[in-house]
């Protein structure tokens, strides 16, 4: 079983950058898709960004889309996200898991979540 521990949140200014991190311990994920979620106050967990187990394929929801980069290295069993440009909007907590199916967007087919990471973008 892996275990995931998000970490690099914060608080930070609209315009400004974090990046955050999303290492695994107890077994690699270097085979594994592995996506980030997030959560904002009041609503429900939604698709960010995920990246498949070479590295080779991303994909984005819309609303990060040019302004947030994964990217990840197996060596360091480690998926990172690079959030540029943040917008107030951008605020809630963000989670990774591992995906163990076939739709990339579908919280449902990921396992292992992480305990999150909260990230606040002020006005």
């Amino acid at each position: 079983q892996v275990q995931l521990v998000e970490s690099g949140g914060g608080l930070v200014q609209a315009g400004g950058s974090l990046r955050l991190s999303c290492a695994a311990s107890g077994r690699t994920f270097s085979r594994n898709t592995v996506g980030w979620f997030r959560q904002a106050p009041g609503k429900e967990r939604e698709f960010v960004a995920a990246i498949n187990w070479s590295g080779s394929n991303t994909y984005y929801a819309d609303s990060v889309k040019g302004r947030f980069t994964i990217s990840r290295d197996n060596a360091k069993n480690t998926v990172y996200l690079q959030m540029n440009s943040l917008k107030p909007e951008d605020t809630a907590v963000y989670y990774c898991a591992v995906n163990r199916g076939i739709a990339i967007r579908i919280e449902y087919e990921y396992d292992f979540w992480g305990q999150g990471t909260q990230v606040t973008v002020s006005s």
